[in-house]
């Protein structure tokens, strides 16, 4: 009995012991990460006593440093050339924060943006379709010739804009699926294809300001068709020429953001101005280039999705135009109505008069 009291009480002491114990490292384990903050705390303090009294060197060099002082470089150059005798040239860290934080997350961010706001309205909406059933009678809408211009300066921009996104975002996406090396041949092809394709590109809307301005020019009508959504928005579709007011807007987008923006400052960054129009390309003026090239292309990307899904799934009978180049009866009343009315008096009066000239031939 004694013998059992004894073993008894030993158990309880290390019962107590592994408790106490439990509860020092638990304690311990949450009290000492929390020590840090004394020592930041005691020099906080110390900068704060350093800063009222006395003079912090180290601050004060690289506050010089960013200041743009003047002092010995080995760059040479023009007077204009603002890198000459400079210490340290601090554009290229204002360029990089500029590109990497703002630019490529906030322009990824609202490209993923205007995709689920895509997503969203086809899911609400659904595809607009035709209100009338078809009849088979085809109206054409354009030329083989536009059709190939039309698609020449698609498929160049979508090369365009695969090759600049990765750019833009593959430090963030590409590389962890890559690996780095991975990315950089990538990206030496896709930098090597972007400045080559560019200026081909360019050709594309110069050749569709000259073929179609003319059908884009403001109009009356413009103004009821942005009243009433386009026919996007609700039941009832608003008058409308050969192009309507929407695309009137898309393509005065792609001559002034894409031919003035876009296409000009990359001439510039692939050293175009400078080669013909003698502005030199000093590397501050070059950072201030790639921002605006950068900014108006994710721009012109974002507007483009929109176009593109009017295009094809958003609108029943919209693809026909420029894949077969002409489109239903049904479909050119419902979306175009004043131009349909065009085309059918034109031909009217092509048949009547082609049938006064056989009577009296005969």
């Amino acid at each position: 009995m004694t013998t059992s009291i004894l073993k008894t009480k030993k158990t309880n002491k290390r019962l107590r012991y592994m408790t106490w114990s439990i509860v020092f490292i638990v304690f311990c384990s949450m009290t000492l990460p929390m020590t840090g903050y004394l020592f930041t705390n005691s020099e906080t303090e110390a900068l704060a006593q350093q800063s009222a009294g006395e003079t912090n060197q180290r601050s004060n060099f690289w506050r010089a440093v960013r200041g743009g002082g003047s002092g010995y470089s080995s760059v040479v150059g023009s007077d204009v050339n603002t890198e000459t005798n400079m210490l340290y040239n601090i554009t290229g860290q204002d360029w990089r924060q500029i590109r990497n934080s703002w630019i490529a997350e906030y322009g990824g961010w609202s490209l993923f943006a205007v995709l689920l706001l895509i997503v969203a309205f086809f899911s609400l909406r659904g595809r607009i379709e035709l209100s009338e059933p078809a009849s088979g009678e085809r109206v054409k809408r354009w030329s083989l010739p536009e059709r190939m211009l039309h698609w020449y300066t698609a498929i160049l921009f979508i090369c365009l804009a695969i090759t600049g996104l990765s750019l833009l975002f593959g430090r963030a996406i590409l590389i962890p699926l890559m690996g780095p090396e991975g990315f950089a041949l990538w990206a030496s092809f896709a930098i090597a294809l972007h400045n080559f394709a560019g200026p081909f590109f360019a050709v594309g809307p110069l050749l569709m300001f000259i073929l179609w301005v003319r059908h884009n020019l403001p109009h009356s009508t413009d103004i009821a068709w942005f009243a009433q959504g386009g026919g996007i928005v609700g039941k009832k579709h608003p008058s409308a020429g050969k192009a309507n007011a929407g695309e009137k807007v898309w393509f005065w987008i792609v001559i002034f953001l894409g031919l003035g923006a876009v296409c000009f400052t990359g001439f510039a960054l692939i050293g175009w101005v400078q080669e013909y129009f003698g502005q030199e390309l000093t590397r501050a003026l070059a950072q201030q280039m790639h921002i605006w090239h950068t900014v108006s292309a994710l721009l012109w990307i974002a507007i483009f999705l929109g176009h593109a899904y009017i295009g094809t799934i958003g609108s029943e009978g919209s693809i026909d135009a420029m894949t077969k180049g002409h489109v239903s009866a049904e479909w050119a009343k419902q979306h175009h109505d004043l131009w349909y009315e065009e085309v059918t008096t034109a031909e009217a009066d092509e048949e009547q008069s082609e049938s006064m000239e056989r009577s009296q031939a005969t």
